[in-house]
């Protein structure tokens, strides 16, 4: 049974900047990235959570990721906002992305926000409930170091590669929140079963012939299994198209690994669409929306995507959140 040990929020936040710190990270970019990291035990994804903060000091401290990078940010056109990372972390660039962003889209009505040449972005769909929040809709896009092969193919070109949606809803939170990636799990799964030894289960990874597979470590060198068969190889390669070629960014075929310390900054990208509803719908927008969510939640055991992280969300703010023992002692490590 894993230990575990019950952390607040704040408590979690702080370590992981403390830790960032620590490992040659800048404040201003370990802040955003410390603020997300709680954010994402809060809503139960502890794959991305502070079970990444050793991986992130490590390829600070290897060079994998520039803790001291200056995110660069242009406006080539009124509705369209670049940020160069400069192989930094994603969070603080898409920060700096945001703050022009989410005015843009409220002025115009739709703005647009293209980032190069950075690093994990962490959970995608934490990004976008930050534009729901503004009354937005955002939509995001990542893309990744090759893990899916193409349909009739075994060898990877594209990343897991995920996608999102936030739907703003009328108490300042997304009503409807959409974050999935291409592959049928998130590769940081089937990496979280491999430090611990776990098998995983069939449909999440392929070995190196295109086979099934339930050993983490043959799927990691092998591919992972998309979501859905050549639907799921769709979504990867639109994924790659928005967060990479439209973007500026590397592709997912010549990126280095998000694992391990090899192959240097992995140069991705982030692409974010903010849309302000009113602009399009006038009032029609809350009450589709309203109508929507009313019509799933109305129905016995349905339930909405999102609705899960939400409900930890909440419980998280008043109870904290159980950690693994084991990752805390490696993040003291860092600290000592």
């Amino acid at each position: 049974m894993v230990e575990t040990k019950t952390l607040t929020l704040a408590e979690i936040e702080d370590l992981s900047f403390r830790a960032l710190v620590a490992a040659g990270t800048s404040e201003e970019n370990a802040r955003p990235l410390a603020v997300a990291t709680a954010a994402t035990e809060a809503d139960g994804v502890a794959s991305h959570g502070l079970a990444y903060i050793p991986i992130y000091c490590e390829h600070v401290q290897c060079g994998k990721v520039d803790g001291q990078a200056k995110p660069v940010l242009e406006r080539p056109k009124p509705g369209v906002i670049t940020v160069d990372a400069a192989t930094g972390f994603a969070h603080s660039a898409i920060d700096q992305g945001f703050e022009a962003l989410i005015p843009a889209a409220r002025e115009q009505g739709i703005a647009a926000l293209a980032i190069r040449n950075s690093y994990n972005c962490g959970v995608l769909g934490y990004h976008t409930h930050r534009l729901a929040q503004a009354g937005l809709l955002g939509i995001g896009f990542t893309n990744a170091p090759a893990s899916i092969a193409p349909s009739g193919g075994a060898k990877p070109v594209v990343g897991t590669n995920p996608f999102s949606i936030a739907a703003p809803g009328s108490d300042g939170q997304p009503a409807v929140l959409i974050d999935q990636s291409a592959s049928t799990i998130a590769k940081s799964e089937v990496m979280k079963h491999a430090r611990e030894g776990k098998p995983i289960p069939v449909g999440w990874a392929l070995d190196a012939e295109g086979n099934p597979t339930t050993d983490p470590e043959v799927g990691l060198k092998g591919s992972m299994a998309p979501s859905g068969g050549y639907k799921g190889v769709g979504v990867a390669l639109m994924t790659e198209i928005m967060a990479a070629a439209m973007t500026g960014a590397t592709l997912g075929i010549n990126a280095s690994p998000f694992s391990g310390t090899a192959g240097g900054p992995p140069k991705t990208g982030q692409f974010f669409l903010a849309v302000d509803p009113g602009t399009t719908s006038g009032d029609a927008y809350s009450t589709g929306v309203v109508g929507l969510v009313e019509a799933i939640h109305q129905q016995e055991g349905a339930h909405l995507p999102g609705d899960g992280r939400r409900n930890k969300r909440l419980s998280a703010k008043d109870n904290g959140v159980a950690v693994n023992v084991a990752t805390l002692a490696k993040i003291e490590s860092i600290l000592n």
